[in-house]
């Protein structure tokens, strides 16, 4: 059997560093992308091949469209000279940022970003790398439990990933005939750095935030890199078109 290559975007750091290790620990080859801390990048490629495992990072700006095309050609010279292949098994469209403002005062320069980054960067990315991605291929896009529930400040965030809820489900009916399953993840609050760490340092938000969940605590990243790293598993195979959630149980 030929080993299974990932491509995770915003591989360097949280969510999707997780993501990187778990899939790794499964004999699945990573491609992680990075914005701009090459030191952190080259550690976790390091850390995985320590394991015995095979990795490579590069750099992508996952807000900047124009950048795709060269980088498509980077990673088809990855392929060809470190993993001697020309396809990718999994997309994991997992780079974004945590930019909060209320409606009142969230500027357009605020909102197009996080356009670029959340929505429009996933939909053209995902668009050229389908010539790559192999037949019975799986992409995850992530979500976030906000597109559920609401609070201040994230209407603009949330938005977008409505709209990566909606481009999963049009992606799954358009690429169906390879066979490509297509699904979106939604974690819940995790102790991340996400805006400031203010869900993992802050310990009002943190009590809130478990008190509100049904397993009585908040997430961790290794909650949401095992989820997806599980629906990247083969027995997840028949799973297509869903949200699925990863929140303890928030909110129900």
């Amino acid at each position: 059997m030929n080993q299974k290559i990932a491509i995770i975007t915003g591989a360097s750091r949280g969510l999707g560093k997780n993501a990187a290790q778990h899939l790794a620990a499964q004999g699945v080859a990573i491609i992680g992308t990075y914005h701009s801390n090459t030191v952190e990048a080259d550690a976790l490629a390091s850390a995985i091949e320590a394991k015995g495992g095979q990795a490579a990072m590069l750099q992508l700006d996952v807000g900047n469209s124009a950048s795709f095309a060269s980088f498509v050609d980077q990673l088809k010279d990855v392929l060809f000279s470190k993993f001697n292949t020309q396809q990718v098994d999994y997309l994991v469209n997992n780079a974004g940022i945590g930019l909060g403002a209320s409606i009142a005062e969230t500027t357009e320069e605020q909102f197009d970003q996080l356009m670029r980054i959340h929505l429009k960067g996933p939909f053209f990315l995902t668009q050229k790398l389908l010539p790559l991605i192999a037949d019975g291929g799986r992409i995850v896009n992530i979500s976030s439990g906000l597109t559920r529930f609401s609070f201040p400040d994230y209407a603009a965030y949330a938005m977008m990933k409505g709209g990566v809820e909606v481009m999963t489900r049009y992606m799954a009916k358009e690429f169906g005939a390879r066979g490509i399953a297509v699904n979106a993840l939604a974690p819940g609050a995790i102790e991340t750095d996400f805006r400031g760490g203010a869900v993992r340092d802050n310990a009002q938000i943190n009590e809130h935030i478990a008190s509100a969940t049904a397993l009585g605590r908040v997430g961790l990243p290794d909650d949401v890199g095992g989820a997806i790293a599980a629906l990247l598993s083969d027995g997840s195979r028949w799973i297509n078109a869903q949200r699925i959630e990863v929140s303890g149980g928030i909110f129900i």
